[in-house]
């Protein structure tokens, strides 16, 4: 599998590829990690997903007109599985903020500890002398993608079998995955250790990874941690109290507008923007906010690669930003003449605070931040206010409410 075209039209491609393959096929093969460039009975379609180059509307259609719900049952869940865990940190976004405050602490903890430097050095670039780990390690920071059930192993041996720090490796995942998101990335670590299903840590476990990796790699019993103890220990104030779902500002068709592309949403044409007086579109490069360490240039360059699809669809001539300093934004709209700043809904992560750190440098110029959200998150996020087992019992009436072919 290749992820060097970051556009819409290969996105589309590949959806009808594996449709297929998005029935009793996925179910049984999903499971199955066959290294890279092997990953068949999977979509791969994440990176696109993740930038809503192709949306999770389009995907679960295509499963649904092929396979019915009840053929294309764990497909569908799978992508429902990202809409969920976005909403679950916009219930409770103080999460995120304990993630990035905590990750700060790991990293100058790293800076005086030199025998965990050495460890989570060999963490990764693959030379632990765990195989199986080792490869997962080089074929991240080679491809920019992992398996999903190699993710959790991954996760689980970093944690519970090398002990290194959670959030390090989250990190580490987050700098490297073409599809890394705040939400799926930071709750999937959280999972893994037992702090998002509280006391249910994930333990990796030999036969498991010999048997879904078709006898590839065969650890011992001996090479992992016998016991995943939890590490609630960490959090034992519990859960933060869910909260409504942040309001927005909707775009203002009166208004003159900049359209702003983001890799949130890189299909704005499906709010027609031609109906707004546009006075200039620019797209905000975001992807070196993942972390205060070096991004991947994988990341970095499928993020462009898709700002730039994005904006050839709907705006050619689109002027190129980095959030960086908030000045230069507020300068473009007020040099265009525009009145508001128009864009995809920017979820809890790295693009959302700059934006709030953004807003008063906005408000100065007199520039409103107006965002679109998608039906498909406002149909999901209601529910995600627990554990998935919520969201996954309201999947057809998710699907009859926002009229999705079956």
């Amino acid at each position: 599998m290749e992820f060097s075209d970051p556009t819409r039209a290969r996105g589309l491609r590949m959806i009808e590829d594996f449709r297929p393959r998005m029935g009793r096929r996925y179910a049984s093969g999903r499971n199955y990690d066959r290294g890279a460039g092997q990953h068949n009975a999977v979509s791969c379609l994440s990176p696109w997903l993740r930038r809503r180059l192709v949306t999770e509307r389009e995907v679960v259609t295509a499963a649904l007109e092929d396979h019915g719900l009840e053929g294309a049952e764990k497909f569908v869940q799978e992508v429902v599985w990202r809409g969920y865990f976005k909403g679950w940190l916009e219930r409770r976004p103080s999460v995120w903020t304990a993630y990035r405050t905590g990750l700060a602490a790991d990293y100058a903890a790293l800076e005086k500890d030199r025998r965990l430097r050495k460890d989570v050095e060999a963490a990764e670039t693959g030379t632990t002398g765990l195989d199986c780990f080792d490869a997962w390690a080089r074929e991240l920071t080679d491809t920019g993608y992992l398996h999903n059930h190699a993710r959790m192993w991954f996760a689980s041996i970093w944690i519970f079998t090398l002990e290194l720090p959670w959030r390090l490796g989250a990190d580490f995942f987050y700098r490297h995955l073409l599809d890394g998101d705040p939400a799926s990335n930071t709750l999937g670590w959280r999972w893994v250790a037992g702090l998002h299903t509280r006391g249910k840590p994930y333990q990796a476990q030999a036969w498991n990874i010999s048997k879904f990796t078709n006898q590839r790699f065969q650890p011992r019993d001996t090479d992992l941690a016998p016991v995943a103890a939890s590490l609630d220990y960490t959090e034992a104030e519990g859960l933060p109290t869910v909260v409504p779902i942040r309001e927005v500002t909707a775009p203002d068709p009166a208004q003159p507008s900049v359209l702003l592309v983001t890799e949130e949403d890189c299909r704005l044409e499906d709010y027609k923007p031609d109906r707004f007086d546009l006075r200039a579109t620019a797209t905000l490069a975001a992807s070196h906010l993942r972390s205060d360490r070096a991004v991947s240039p994988n990341v970095t360059a499928f993020e462009e690669g898709a700002l730039r699809d994005a904006t050839q669809r709907i705006a050619p001539n689109a002027v190129a930003m980095q959030a960086g300093d908030a000045r230069d934004l507020a300068r473009l709209a007020s040099q265009a003449g525009a009145r508001q700043i128009v864009t995809g809904y920017v979820p809890e992560g790295p693009l959302r605070d700059w934006l709030n750190e953004a807003s008063p440098v906005l408000k100065e110029h007199e520039v409103t931040l107006a965002e679109w959200r998608r039906d498909w998150d406002e149909a999901i996020w209601p529910h995600a206010t627990a554990g998935f087992f919520k969201v996954k019992q309201k999947i057809p009436r998710i699907i009859d409410d926002l009229q999705v072919a079956r």
